[in-house]
């Protein structure tokens, strides 16, 4: 039981006063204590009020040693899992312990690779601090909710100072920055996932989901100040990574919450690095933007940027030296974000004509996020689609003679020109012009997709159709030609639609076994009319037992209901109809 695991550990020392008391019970909280400690939290409580006297008397036995034990491996674990347990005043009085009497020793736990974990983790608590607690009386009033948040916010705020004074040191430190940039959205009054939830997720196209509360009045002065702080260390935040990292965060946090601050804070950090000498004639900037450490933060500048900012950065230092950046192996990556960023101006159009004219410049540099964003931009501009269509024929080398048109898709899916794409000859010396589709890749992909999105298809379509059904089967199940496919199959009209499926009959058991192919298989039967489904079904069924014991067909076959469609296949059709109708009137309503 928990008394009696509480009384080993004083048997063991853990009670002791004294130098040599404090000593042993150090001991103990690292080694056994916490542990079994750690032990009690896994198993879970069934009553709140077991919960809270437990969390009580831990916090009781580590007072006195927070400092310690927070920066002990097994200790700083534990508390982490105890503090969301935990009332706002007890995690307040563990802060204000961590932080002595003048809150200075904030700074060196901050620093700890154990002990930041444990300051963030008591700052992450911050959005409770309207919540009642679960043993709070009914009528308890709103003075008794102030107070409970009253021990807490000093506490951060004292942080706050801490940070402000030894800014520099805190925003270079590889733990001490954590802390900076989670102080940073608690003042801003929101949160996203815990660093170690985050850790999991590579994928940086994913949002950061973000939870946002209401914060105390002085946490909005704090946030101001805090900006003022780091931009009086910017010369820090330019050069070094880490620091870089706490900028940027604080550039997000205001752009959500404080539009006008972020305002201020991108000028002054493009004011900064533009003030800065460099060789006649040449502006400074195009200096930082090959530099690994600032070019990062050059980024989420231009990706915050109002118009009047971004209108200054293109004519006064970037125009004429697009292309040149574009093929650089650094700089290549905020001009992607400032083709973004200019999608929505008509600054976007002499972005597109410079980039243009470089295009297969780039592409020699193998830099095709640089084209993937200039034709994702091109979907918002009607006029512009045609012309970076013939662009890229021009780039891949299949503009001339038209009869090169059909070969465009295999050549944008393989990021290959058409000299080297059909680079064998014949005896007589001619150049092949059939080869089988192969060599898709990620880039490839994605440049065909954004290229699906504009108005005018017909060259992407005409090439599709042009491919053999084994060609087919290979775009529809690999990892990232499959996504090729099931857009231009699932946006195409029910005719054109028609014609694509007239190709991959014959392939449908082939695609209901592949992991890739099963998925788009289903977002196929998803928008086909029922007589396309119909002729799917037929040939599904005739492989009846192969795709019941395929571990990606057997979803197939009960998500198209293939069982009724054999045994009943009047009413399997009656049901397809009715989701027809269903699906066109949630169409019709949403155009």
């Amino acid at each position: 039981s928990r008394r009696s695991r509480e009384n080993e550990w004083r048997k063991r020392g853990g009670g002791g006063t004294g130098e040599g008391g404090a000593k042993k019970r150090l001991d103990a909280l690292s080694v056994g204590y916490f542990r079994r400690v750690g032990e009690r939290l896994s198993e879970g409580f069934t009553e709140d009020e077991e919960r809270v006297l437990f969390v009580e008397n831990v916090l009781a036995e580590v007072k006195g040693q927070a400092a310690l034990v927070a920066m002990d491996v097994t200790g700083s674990v534990t508390l982490q899992r105890l503090l969301p347990l935990a009332s706002l005043s007890q995690v307040g009085e563990v802060l204000a312990e961590l932080g002595g009497e003048s809150g200075s020793a904030l700074k060196t736990v901050s620093c700890d690779k154990c002990g930041g974990h444990v300051v963030e983790s008591a700052l992450r608590q911050m959005p409770r601090w309207r919540e009642k607690s679960p043993l709070e009386d009914q009528s308890a009033t709103t003075e008794g909710e102030a107070e409970d948040c009253g021990v807490l916010e000093p506490q951060v705020l004292s942080l706050c100072r801490v940070m402000k004074d030894h800014c520099a040191e805190f925003i270079r430190h590889t733990h001490g920055s954590h802390v900076a940039r989670t102080l940073i959205h608690v003042l801003a009054g929101c949160l996203g996932p815990a660093r170690s939830d985050t850790a999991r997720v590579k994928d940086r196209n994913v949002p950061t989901q973000l939870t946002y509360f209401e914060v105390p009045t002085s946490f909005w002065w704090e946030l101001k100040h805090l900006s003022t702080s780091l931009m009086e260390h910017v010369n820090v935040c330019v050069t070094d990574p880490v620091a870089s990292a706490v900028l940027q965060n604080m550039l997000m946090v205001c752009h959500r919450g404080r539009p006008k601050l972020c305002k201020q804070l991108t000028r002054g950090i493009v004011g900064y690095l533009t003030s800065l000498s460099s060789a006649p004639g040449v502006s400074p900037l195009l200096v930082f933007l090959k530099d690994a450490a600032c070019s990062r933060l050059i980024e989420t500048v231009i990706q915050l940027s109002h118009k009047a900012l971004l209108r200054d950065l293109y004519k006064n230092h970037l125009k004429g030296q697009l292309v040149n950046l574009a093929i650089h192996p650094i700089a290549n990556f905020p001009i992607q974000r400032l083709t973004a960023a200019s999608a929505s101006y008509k600054m976007f159009l002499k972005v597109f004509d410079e980039l243009t004219e470089g295009l297969e410049a780039i592409l020699a540099a193998g830099h095709m996020g640089v084209i993937v964003q200039l034709t994702d931009s091109c979907a918002e501009w009607e006029e512009k689609q045609g012309e970076m269509m013939q662009s890229l024929l021009r780039a891949f080398h299949c503009a001339e003679p038209a009869s090169r048109h059909t070969a465009c898709l295999p050549l944008f899916l393989s990021l290959l020109t058409h000299d080297v794409y059909y680079c064998s000859e014949t005896t007589e010396g001619d150049t092949l012009t059939e080869r089988p589709l192969s060599s898709i890749c990620y880039h490839g992909s994605r440049l065909v997709q954004s290229l699906a999105k504009f108005k005018d298809r017909s060259l992407l379509l005409n090439s599709l159709r042009s491919l053999t059904p084994a060609d087919h089967l290979t775009l529809g199940t690999d990892q990232t030609g499959s996504h090729v496919l099931q857009l231009l199959v699932t946006s195409s009209s029910d005719k054109g639609r028609g014609k694509i499926l007239r190709r991959l009959e014959g392939q449908y058991v082939q695609m209901a076994c592949s992991r890739y192919g099963s998925r788009v298989l289903e977002a196929i039967w998803t928008s086909a009319t029922v007589p396309q489904r119909q002729s799917i079904a037929k040939e599904l069924v005739s492989c009846e037992n192969q795709l019941r014991s395929d571990q990606f067909a057997r979803h197939i076959w009960a998500k198209f209901a293939l069982t009724h469609f054999v045994k009943r296949q009047a009413q399997w059709q009656e049901v397809q109809m009715g989701e027809s109708k269903k699906r066109k009137l949630f169409s019709d309503i949403l155009d």
